[in-house]
């Protein structure tokens, strides 16, 4: 399998992202690194540091949204998991090799420049993942 660098980001979904972001620097001195609306994801996406960490918050920009139906479904909390690769298309074809269920067959642009692809929760113990990488492939 295609090395992973480790957890990039823990993402979490929430109905307003303002203040969940006042929440996070209030409470953990969280600050932003950066934030931009993803329009084909339907989503406005915040990254925090937190310490050494990295947490990613989502807030939907309609309901009929991936994040908008996930609120709908189970309300504010944890989104996904996602783990830093060198290369998303070879960590997909070694994934779907190994039998996991893939929820997109191709990398997609996501928050500040990186290349993202999910992975089916069935094929992870009910967790959402994702795969992030700098490179383009």
């Amino acid at each position: 399998m295609t090395e992973t660098r480790g957890v990039h980001h823990i993402g979490f979904a929430v109905a307003d992202l303002d203040e969940a972001v006042a929440t996070y620097a209030r409470l953990f001195a969280a600050t932003v690194e950066h934030r931009q609306r993803i329009e084909e994801q339907g989503a406005e996406a915040v990254s925090l540091r937190v310490g050494g960490s990295r947490i990613e918050l989502l807030a939907p920009t309609g309901e009929d949204t991936p994040i908008g139906r996930f609120l709908a479904r189970r309300g504010p909390g944890m989104h996904h998991v996602a783990y830093e690769v060198d290369d998303v298309s070879q960590a997909l074809r070694e994934l779907a090799a190994a039998g996991a269920e893939l929820v997109d067959e191709r990398p997609r642009a996501g928050l500040f420049g990186l290349e993202v692809a999910f992975v089916h929760p069935d094929a992870v113990h009910g967790v959402l993942t994702e795969v992030v990488s700098r490179g383009s492939s």
